[in-house]
């Protein structure tokens, strides 16, 4: 009897021993468990937070452009006005100077056209 007791008592004590081991991994179980569940909120929360970071600049360029289109066209249409105004001032002054010039080039002109003739005289001269 003594022996079987013994042996009860052994089996009880192996018995528990496995069982607190078990009871090991299922701590271990559950601190995997929550290391997954921290770092999937950690990269829930991130992707969330990219995302509206990235609504918040789509937002943002889509403000400025409202914003900036006004500004454009006023600047464009100064432009214009600009571009006028230089082009009616610029129009006579060339208008100007070229009546100036056109003596001078139709006498230019002469010139090298008297020199030609020269040319072509001696070439004729040469040739013959």
């Amino acid at each position: 009897m003594k022996f079987s007791l013994i042996a009860t008592i052994v089996l009880l004590a192996l018995a528990q021993g496995s069982f607190a081991q078990d009871a090991v991994d299922l701590d271990r179980l559950g601190q995997y468990f929550e290391e997954i569940k921290t770092k999937l909120v950690h990269d829930v929360t991130e992707i969330i937070s990219n995302h509206e970071m990235s609504n918040q600049a789509q937002t943002f360029m889509e403000d400025s452009k409202t914003q900036l289109e006004p500004l454009v066209a006023q600047i464009q249409e100064q432009l214009r006005s600009v571009a006028t105004n230089v082009e009616e001032q610029i129009k006579p002054l060339a208008a100007n100077v070229q009546a100036q010039l056109k003596p001078q080039i139709d006498i230019f002109q002469k010139q090298m056209e008297v020199i030609f003739q020269k040319l072509r005289e001696q070439t004729m001269a040469l040739g013959n």
